[in-house]
């Protein structure tokens, strides 16, 4: 019996080296709110980008089989505008997420780790969003989206070395997503939605599940 318990303490204390070491190395705040929200304001953005892509500016397309400069440039501006909106309420709203639990868990937002996750998620992205802008620079549009999923599923996958491994899933769904896209381009606005969106929505809810739920 002693010896049992010796055995179950030695288990505890192995158990709580390891979370030690986690914590040490891994940033392990992220909220799964953070992801519902930012996927509800991709599929707000996207219904907003299906209307002013196949309401406002379809009609002139579909008499002229194509979009002349003036219409173009004045669809790539209302585009760039729009999904810098969406980027910024996605981004605030993953700060106060993570903001709020970190402060409730008694962790540093802002240390190492956190450090160590950002710059290993913002080099990708920043990469991939300067090839996006060299493509629609060059009026190549078609891309776009599945560059978008593939750039993003890239810095999911490059950031999880530094955070819950759960989130490199979704990059690797990312990634899949975005090259499927490349097989169906004129569907590029569903699967930004479904990456972007349901995927975002599906993880926020799995990780709130799995992290936040049971600390409650």
């Amino acid at each position: 019996m002693a010896e049992q318990n010796q055995q179950q303490d030695s288990l505890r204390e192995v158990t709580d080296i390891r979370r030690l070491m986690e914590r040490s190395s891994r940033f392990i705040s992220l909220s799964g709110l953070s992801g519902v929200a930012a996927g509800i304001f991709a599929l707000v953005g996207a219904a907003v980008a299906r209307y002013v892509v196949f309401d406002k500016y379809y009609d002139e397309y579909d008499q002229r089989h194509h979009f002349d400069n003036s219409d173009f440039a004045r669809l790539k501006m209302q585009l760039l505008g729009l999904a810098a909106v969406v980027f910024a309420a996605a981004f605030l709203s993953a700060f106060y997420f993570t903001w709020r639990k970190s402060r409730k868990e008694g962790r540093p937002l802002w240390d190492f780790t956190s450090r160590k996750l950002f710059w290993n998620m913002m080099i990708p992205l920043v990469a991939g969003g300067l090839f996006i802008l060299g493509m629609l620079q060059y009026d190549d549009w078609r891309f776009v989206a599945p560059a978008c999923l593939i750039f993003y599923g890239l810095a999911l996958v490059n950031a999880s070395k530094y955070t819950l491994t759960d989130i490199r899933y979704l990059g690797y769904f990312e990634i899949v997503l975005g090259l499927l896209n490349m097989q169906w381009i004129g569907y590029g606005l569903y699967f930004w939605a479904l990456g972007f969106g349901v995927l975002h929505i599906l993880y926020g809810v799995v990780m709130w599940w799995k992290y936040e739920r049971v600390s409650k």
